[in-house]
């Protein structure tokens, strides 16, 4: 359990941390891009300035949660949570630049069907960068 914890600013890309429990955990400006947190207890946790996309929050209890100038784009939340983040949801992300809301899907309070990123769709779009080293994983040696 991390409880009050001050993750600010960290560089969560990619992280596992799936059944978590971390109420009131303080992630403003941190970049939860493609984590895995589904089945999280985040119940008044901060996401001030925070970037998630491609995020799993699936079955996810995010009550009380902050999530002013937050980029949700192709997260992946149960439709009642995308619903409750909405109630509260407001600003622009200062680096991405994406609207809270619209990356939430807010509008008509219906949860938007995410596409797959861009990458694997059109040939013309760069692979995102690395962010682990591939020898570090048996599958590709």
């Amino acid at each position: 359990m991390v409880r009050f914890a001050k993750l600010r600013g960290a560089n969560l890309r990619g992280a596992y941390m799936m059944k978590m429990v971390a109420p009131e955990v303080d992630f403003t400006g941190a970049d939860m891009s493609d984590a895995l947190m589904d089945r999280a207890v985040l119940v008044k946790a901060n996401f001030t300035n925070a970037i998630l996309n491609r995020v799993v929050l699936t079955s996810s209890d995010l009550e009380g949660a902050i999530v002013e100038n937050a980029d949700f784009t192709d997260a992946l939340l149960d439709v009642k949570t995308q619903q409750a983040l909405c109630k509260t949801a407001s600003g622009k992300n200062p680096e991405t630049g994406v609207s809270t809301r619209v990356s939430l899907g807010c509008a008509g309070g219906r949860a938007r069907v995410s596409s797959p990123s861009r990458y694997m769709s059109d040939d013309d779009t760069p692979k995102p960068k690395a962010e682990f080293d591939e020898s570090r994983f048996s599958m590709y040696q």
